[in-house]
């Protein structure tokens, strides 16, 4: 399950927004019970990137096996 200010993994490409699979962000907000997440994206150095609605099929939780990659925003 997903809670506000859990970290999440984006798993859909949003090409438009400039974020891809693997981006990581911030649940903002939880939309009636978990039908949507405002998701806020932001750089390492914590400049905002864009806030998004999405699905509960486009995030998903971190896992303890994940690892961080580091990529320039376009």
């Amino acid at each position: 399950m997903i809670h506000e200010l859990d970290t999440v993994v984006l798993v859909k490409d949003h090409p438009t927004e400039g974020l891809v699979k693997g981006d990581v962000g911030t649940v903002v907000f939880i939309h009636e019970g978990g039908k949507a997440f405002e998701v806020e994206f932001t750089t390492l150095a914590g400049d905002p990137l864009g806030v998004l609605t999405l699905s509960e099929d486009e995030i998903r939780p971190v896992s303890a096996r994940d690892v961080l990659h580091v990529r320039v925003a376009k």
